[in-house]
């Protein structure tokens, strides 16, 4: 199935409470495990492409990796931009055939983000591409945040009705207690904001940081709605563990494929807890459409449905 715009995607994970899983994915095993285990799980998912990624790969082959991934299978793919930090990356990533976007303008005075979501927003929805906003700050585990930081930086309700309202802006990342970065799962969540959050702005909402929230809450934010949840950090720690213990197993092999390829089944397996625990596993039928609303996807580049 060729790429598809995450704007459908959310809108039903928001009407049907799911969440959709948003994996970044920084080689091809990531993308092959992502992917695959869509595929498996019958799930819509979201491959994300972080500022390091494009450093890493470049921006092109990046998204040819996803681009040829999704085409192998019948369950819908995004190609997302994750934290777009300025208007020309998003205008760049439009280019390079994106599906979905983000400008993360949540460390920049307030109207200055309003401004450059709302101009981001409307570049995008000129060719029917959502974009996602963030408000509120989610911080970074190696800042060595305390908890008064971290209560300080999250999203207020009553400014977020605003923000929406005047970016146009098609989800909004929330910063209501995950911190980037985090190995272990430590981080609770305030569920109370999160839905205050939803209720002033009545859009999909998007969790970052999700690798050190402990479950329960992820599911609760769900609940409250959270529609999009992002996976990073436990995905690298998947791979990297995989590559060591075939490593140590196997000291003398000079195949690397033999070696990435165990990192690439420990992905999987990461992937798979993530998209159950999010309530999106099985959510696909056989023609590539969602069971419960009996729409299938049509147009790949606007996520156009019928």
């Amino acid at each position: 199935m060729p790429l598809v715009s995450s704007k459908p995607i959310l809108e039903e994970a928001m009407r049907s409470h799911f969440a959709v899983g948003a994996f970044n994915a920084n080689n091809m095993e990531q993308v092959q495990a992502i992917v695959e285990t869509a595929q498996e799980e019958r799930a819509p998912v979201i491959l994300q492409v972080s500022q390091g990624a494009i450093r890493y790969a470049g921006m092109d082959f990046a998204a040819g990796l996803v681009k040829i991934a999704a085409s192998l299978v019948d369950v819908p793919v995004v190609l997302h931009l994750d934290h777009g930090t300025d208007f020309d990356q998003n205008v760049l990533c439009l280019r390079a055939g994106f599906t979905s976007l983000m400008y993360d303008g949540s460390a920049r005075p307030f109207e200055e983000n309003v401004a450059v979501t709302r101009r981001v927003a409307d570049i995008a929805h000129i060719v029917g591409i959502p974009v996602e906003a963030e408000l509120g700050k989610v911080l970074k585990i190696q800042d060595k945040v305390t908890p008064e930081q971290v209560l300080a930086a999250m999203t207020d309700p009553a400014q977020a009705k605003e923000f929406v309202e005047r970016t146009t802006c098609d989800s909004l990342a929330v910063a209501c207690g995950s911190i980037h970065g985090m190995v272990s799962r430590e981080a609770g969540l305030d569920i109370q904001r999160v839905a205050a959050v939803h209720e002033a702005t009545h859009i999909p909402l998007v969790l970052h940081g999700s690798s050190g929230v402990q479950h329960e809450a992820v599911v609760e934010a769900i609940k409250a709605g959270i529609c999009k949840v992002n996976v990073a950090t436990n995905l690298n720690v998947a791979l990297i563990e995989g590559i060591r213990k075939a490593s140590a197993a196997h000291p003398d092999e000079t195949d690397p494929r033999k070696i990435i390829g165990v990192g690439r089944d420990e992905v999987k397996e990461v992937v798979r807890e993530k998209i159950r625990l999010f309530g999106s596993a099985g959510t696909i039928d056989s023609t590539g459409g969602f069971r419960s609303a009996k729409k299938s996807f049509r147009s790949a580049e606007l996520g156009e449905v019928e």
